[in-house]
């Protein structure tokens, strides 16, 4: 067997067994494009993808993604190899099918039903306490791009007691979320994903986000984002101990969540200017030339989380 997509790569690292996982794609052994150990992956050899290489290995059974070129599929199928492709999981159940499916074509079904088993732990151990509170969550990525529903992550951030904030804003897979828009209407978390030495993650370190009050954000790594298999329970571990966090700081007396509606704004904000706004339905004047203003209660450098009474910090967010 070759494996020319780096999720099936983790996944059949796994459940091949010795000597039958021929070669991996080339992206397993970059970092930043990798969703396994790289450890593990220097253990096989690796291919570009390209028909000769392929041929020059001889397999049975070549395993891509589906956005494999056609003419890559044709010519693999022309030298009498079969060609199994498989899409992106949307979420765990899907990614679990893709196990198996993979598992038994490597003639090796227990250590499927094994990785199946550690995906389905994961999920029990990362999710909340029952009859808590979904927290809005936003998976905001270089360059300004969030992750819609319908996608694993999405999945992934529900098991774990999120709600994807993306969604609720009527946001799309891949959709722009600039930062000012992050300002006015603000998540209580923002998972930030890209790579620190990257120009396109400057909004994701603006110190502007530092600044809003009962927003936490936490790094969140790229490879997490869109391979299941043996990706799951790592990125559940994840979002676990983030959520964990949080619960951790609303149980201290000293702090308090701050209350949020649906849109994610604070719940006892106070907006001025036009009166136009409200903080249940988001808002603000947006006549052409007149900048939305939203103002909060100011908090304390020792007491994050409490409200100044009689104080209030401004946030300009152009229109």
């Amino acid at each position: 067997m070759v494996s020319l997509n780096p999720c099936t790569d983790a996944i059949l690292a796994e459940v091949a067994v010795p000597g039958q996982l021929l070669a991996i794609s080339h992206y397993s052994r970059d970092p930043a494009s990798s969703s396994m150990d790289l450890g593990l992956a220097r253990r096989f050899p690796a291919t570009s993808g390209s028909v000769e290489e392929v041929a020059a290995l001889a397999p049975d059974v070549v395993v891509a993604g589906s956005f494999l070129a056609p003419t890559t599929r044709q010519a693999l199928r022309d030298l009498g190899i079969r060609v199994v492709t498989l899409p992106i999981p949307a979420d765990v159940a899907a990614s679990e099918a893709q196990v198996r499916e993979l598992s038994a074509l490597a003639g090796n079904p227990a250590a499927g039903e094994a990785l199946v088993g550690r995906i389905e732990a994961a999920v029990k151990d990362a999710a909340p306490p029952a009859g808590a509170a979904l927290v809005p969550a936003l998976v905001w990525q270089s360059g300004g791009i969030v992750a819609g529903d319908g996608t694993l992550i999405a999945d992934l951030l529900r098991r774990a007691g999120f709600v994807n904030a993306a969604a609720a804003r009527g946001l799309s897979q891949a959709d722009y979320l600039p930062l000012e828009r992050i300002l006015a209407d603000p998540p209580e978390v923002i998972f930030a994903v890209g790579n620190p030495r990257s120009e396109e993650d400057r909004m994701l370190r603006h110190p502007a986000l530092r600044a809003i009050p009962g927003t936490t954000r936490a790094p969140l790594d790229s490879a997490l984002l869109w391979c299941g298999g043996p990706t799951i329970p790592r990125a559940l571990a994840r979002l676990g101990q983030v959520r964990r966090g949080l619960e951790q700081r609303t149980s201290n007396p000293g702090q308090r969540r701050i209350a949020r509606s649906p849109a994610g704004f604070h719940r006892d904000a106070v907006l001025r200017g036009t009166g136009r706004g409200t903080a249940e339905g988001g808002g603000g004047d947006t006549r052409p030339g007149t900048a939305p203003r939203w103002e909060i209660p100011a908090v304390s450098a020792s007491r994050r989380h409490l409200p100044v009474p009689g104080r209030t910090v401004g946030l300009k967010v152009r229109s």
